[in-house]
């Protein structure tokens, strides 16, 4: 066992803990007042400001013209306050928050923010929209990456933060109901309390709800294990544009009656329907949990590595991560992570999960003595001890927050044959030269899925237009998504031509507007302007 005792040293440790979402005033009857006179030439003023920061009027990203919806009016307000007394905000210090994305890239400019607790609240909340042809904003944690989450102008944003109850949990199937409101570190804890753990994990589970993860159809970090949510998650409970409540909220592995509507759901990004509840199967806690963290001189030994851990770690694999040496440079700058290895162009994180922690250490220790005597991995550590395991997560997890320090980040989300994963990354640095601060790549190899990021002092117009549409034409040209787990959002909806054909962006056209005939949900969104 003397590689394996080799690996287990770890000087870490770990503090970062996502913020979590604001809590708001509920006593604004003054601020709704002023709201109401404020004249209309002001609100268009403030909607056609609404934008992605910086975005260029050639840029695709670029929000587009407002719609001709309806504004918010003195009737809709006493509406709303009797449907939800005490939750409907609209105070602009408190809104200020909902209106802006997580990267600080986009803002709108809504006025109003209702946060039911409720299926049948929210049925009548969309109702009274659709009536009046307001335009609405679902929104959960507000974690998206493409401005998916929120409101381009004005549209009324629905929060589902109050929606946050487990409704069932069944210890035998392992099936978990609950409201879309969730967020996805406490079904986390509440699933771990009785031998069970969520399907998926995501950097931002402490702010993320289980909701927005299904909108997005999120991936995550056990994706390579647990499969993604259109597997996992059984039955979805949703409010349709015109009120209507669609009850699929099955608990069923097996149900071949008919189509499978939740799927049409299920990555949407809030634009057929809002999610209120999910059920979602959910696997027996591992009994035994390893982590090794390894560094490699190449990205082929990468690759060859990942050969080699399929095939000699089989079923207790879990999860295989990778990051470069530069997202190692921003980790140890910007947050003072200690690398606990010596340095390597490439870093490896590989979790194990099984039930048998004998038998999962010697396959363990079989694969480090076979990856170090082929010289594949020139260096690693492994963790069995919780606390030490989650810091060597968060150097994988953390680097989305070590970027947001070197200035203005342009963030890509690829799928692409795993063997072509980090070539976009060598070919955009070439390409760009020295008009990017840095470029970065970070990812799931188990899943063929690259974290592109592109760093610059500030925003550069410039630098945009030599990166779009260079990266969605290399991403096409081998055959790959440009949007893996982040979904379109806003930012990046009428490029969704690279990875789909015309014909499946029409049929998605259709389906929008049969189930959404007024367009009021999540508007400017994930669909084309050529659509809407």
């Amino acid at each position: 066992m003397g590689i394996f005792q080799r690996f287990a040293r770890l000087p870490l440790k770990s503090t970062y803990i996502w913020s979590l979402c604001p809590q708001y005033s509920t006593d604004l009857t003054a601020v709704d007042r002023a709201l109401i006179v404020r004249s209309s030439q002001l609100i268009q003023h403030r909607c056609v400001h609404s934008r992605v920061m910086g975005a260029s009027p050639g840029n695709p990203g670029a929000a587009p013209p407002r719609l001709p919806f309806s504004r918010v009016t003195r009737e809709d307000l006493a509406f709303f306050r009797t449907l939800l007394p005490g939750r409907t905000i609209t105070d602009p210090d408190l809104l200020k928050s909902s209106n802006v994305d997580w990267l600080k890239t986009v803002e709108g400019n809504s006025e109003v923010l209702l946060r039911p607790k409720t299926t049948e609240e929210v049925s009548q909340i969309l109702r009274h929209c659709n009536e009046r042809n307001l335009a609405v904003c679902p929104q959960g944690g507000n974690t998206g990456l493409v401005g998916g989450s929120v409101p381009v102008f004005d549209e009324i944003i629905l929060s589902t933060s109050l929606m946050n109850q487990v409704i069932t949990f069944d210890n035998i199937s392992g099936i978990l109901t609950c409201q879309a409101g969730c967020v996805l570190e406490n079904l986390s804890n509440y699933l771990e309390e009785r031998d069970f753990i969520m399907p998926l994990d995501l950097g931002a589970k402490g702010s993320c709800h289980i909701g927005g993860n299904v909108s997005t159809n999120a991936g995550g970090l056990r994706l390579l294990r647990y499969g993604s949510l259109r597997g996992t998650v059984l039955g979805l409970e949703v409010v349709l544009a015109d009120g209507r409540i669609l009850n699929c909220l099955a608990t069923l592995r097996k149900d071949n009656t008919g189509y499978d509507l939740k799927q049409l759901f299920i990555g949407s990004e809030g634009t057929l329907g809002v999610i209120t509840a999910v059920s979602i199967l959910c696997p027996r806690k591992p009994k035994a949990v390893n982590v090794a963290f390894l560094g490699c001189s190449s990205f082929q030994q990468l690759l060859e590595t990942f050969q080699c851990c399929r095939g000699m770690l089989g079923e207790i694999l879990s999860a295989f991560e990778f990051f470069d040496a530069s997202c190692m440079s921003l980790l140890e700058k910007h947050l003072k992570l200690t690398n606990p290895i010596t340095e390597s162009p490439f870093y490896i994180v590989i979790e194990t999960a099984g039930s048998n922690a004998t038998h999962d250490e010697e396959k363990l220790h079989k694969f480090l003595e076979e990856v170090m005597t082929s010289s594949l991995v020139t260096d690693g550590t492994v963790a069995t001890e919780a606390t030490k395991i989650k810091a060597l997560w968060s150097l994988r997890e953390r680097v989305t927050e070590a970027l947001t320090h070197e200035g203005y980040t342009y963030k890509y989300d690829i799928s692409l044959p795993v063997e072509k994963i980090y070539d976009l990354v060598q070919d955009m640095r070439g390409h760009l030269g020295d008009m990017a601060k840095n470029v970065v790549g970070y990812g799931h190899v188990g899943d063929g899925n690259l974290h592109l990021n592109i760093t610059s002092p500030s925003k550069d117009p410039a630098l945009l237009a030599a990166i779009e549409p260079y990266v969605y034409e290399w991403t096409s040209e081998w055959k790959g998504s440009i949007s893996a787990e982040h979904g379109l959002g806003l930012k990046k909806r009428n490029y969704i031509y690279y990875s789909k054909p015309s014909e499946a962006v029409a049929l998605m056209g259709s389906i929008k507007a049969m189930l959404d005939p007024k367009g009021i949900l999540n508007p400017y969104k994930t669909l084309p302007d050529n659509i809407h």
